[in-house]
């Protein structure tokens, strides 16, 4: 027979032996300064980096706001034109918007198929060793600094491409070479985010595809990859952000001129570049050249915002949850 113990009878404890809806003194919650200094600091860092954030948005919006209320700026110009240029009054922006992303195609056609073949195999094949050791020595790269590689471009991809294909088709700058580049940088980051979510899936899963007769392989094509797609749409996202946002190496090997041209081994200059030009303390201050890099930065902040959006309805939409 079950024997129950009534709040306040003789059998319960000194300190629970209250009667229903008290709480015995030595069970309330006790306040702990520290625990407090901590949450009260960790609330103070979410505050700020939101903060940060928002101020960012304004200061971007409000020089946005005065470069199109400018007299040689026309707003239907701006998203239609195929022209960017600031000395004659065009303000087209598709030159700089379709050069970021032809470099960064570029960089997703080099980083997909290798970050994501080299995640499968870090996961599935390679022994605990081989990862240990292989995943650390790829993660360096994502350390080494974007202006390494972008004279990596300039110096060595661009003189492969030109002996490859000819010079009379590679010029010296060119979006080829630095999106090429840019791959190299994001491979890391798409292999690492990769092979977490591949690592994450149940071991159940494979073991059961095992136990059907499926080969290693198509347990990891057919179960495992689809198994963490949410994850790996998430990597792939976060990379084709990061190739957007990327500068040093387009600045050093694109090109220095905005160029409305689909051939990828033509210089061309992309958002992040002219920006990076143009800033250089030669622009007066309050000009409409100088206001047009608030403008171009509004574009890109919106375009690596979207992207985040459809990356966490990606994650939200494919997230396969196990038990």
């Amino acid at each position: 027979m079950q024997r129950e113990i009534a709040v306040g009878a003789p059998f319960a404890p000194p300190e629970i032996a209250t009667s229903v809806g008290e709480v015995a003194p030595d069970l309330r919650r006790r306040l702990r300064p520290g625990e407090v200094a901590v949450q009260a600091f960790l609330r103070l860092c979410g505050v700020v980096s939101i903060l940060t954030t928002v101020g960012i948005v304004y200061v971007l919006g409000r020089e946005s706001l005065l470069f199109f209320r400018s007299a040689e700026v026309s707003i239907r110009e701006f998203v239609t034109s195929t022209t960017w240029q600031p000395a004659i009054g065009h303000f087209g922006i598709w030159p700089l918007v379709n050069a970021t992303l032809m470099t960064s195609s570029m960089a997703m056609l080099v980083a997909l198929p290798l970050g994501l073949a080299v995640a499968l195999y870090l996961s599935e094949y390679a022994s605990e060793r081989a990862r240990n050791t292989l995943k650390p020595i790829l993660e360096v790269l994502a350390g080494v600094p974007t202006v390494v590689y972008g004279y990596f471009a300039l110096t060595a991809m661009t003189p492969l491409l030109r002996s490859l294909l000819g010079q009379s088709v590679v010029e010296i700058y060119n979006t080829a070479s630095a999106g090429i580049v840019m791959g190299i940088l994001v491979l890391p980051l798409v292999t690492s985010m990769s092979e977490d979510a591949l690592s994450a899936v149940p071991r159940s899963l494979r073991e059961a595809a095992y136990a059907l007769g499926a080969t290693k392989l198509e347990t990891s094509v057919r179960v495992v990859l689809p198994a963490a797609l949410s994850g790996i749409s998430a990597a792939v996202i976060v990379a084709i952000s990061r190739a957007i946002g990327e500068t040093m190496i387009v600045a050093i090997a694109a090109g220095a001129g905005p160029a409305f041209t689909f051939n990828p081994f033509k210089a061309a200059e992309t958002m992040t570049g002219h920006i990076a030009r143009i800033s250089g303390g030669d622009l007066s201050y309050d000009s409409v050249d100088y206001n047009s890099i608030f403008a171009i930065g509004l574009v890109l902040f919106f375009m690596t915002l979207s992207l985040n959006v459809v990356s966490r309805w990606v994650v939200n939409r494919f997230r396969e949850v196990y038990e």
